[in-house]
């Protein structure tokens, strides 16, 4: 099984990747920055497999760039205190 198949095990990943971009010296703006970067390359590049993922595409592509970033950041927030490390 795949980490994306799981939405738990995907907040862990993202959590473990956000704790290893942190204590490598990474700053919240850069995170943030990448954050943004990565809804918009899933939401062009990725085909949502479920109802879930469908609907953050959704609100992806109906926000402006300034309500996407606040997206990001939230996205952020929830895995903050996530991950298996």
């Amino acid at each position: 099984m795949s980490v994306i198949d799981n939405f738990e095990s995907w907040k862990d990943f993202l959590g473990d990747r956000l704790h290893d971009a942190q204590n490598n010296g990474i700053g919240n703006q850069a995170v943030s920055e990448l954050a943004y970067d990565i809804g918009n390359y899933l939401s062009t590049e990725v085909q949502a497999k479920n109802d879930q993922e469908k609907m953050l595409s959704d609100l992806w592509n109906a926000a402006d760039e300034k309500e996407q970033h606040a997206i990001a950041n939230t996205m952020v927030k929830l895995v903050q205190n996530e991950g298996t490390k």
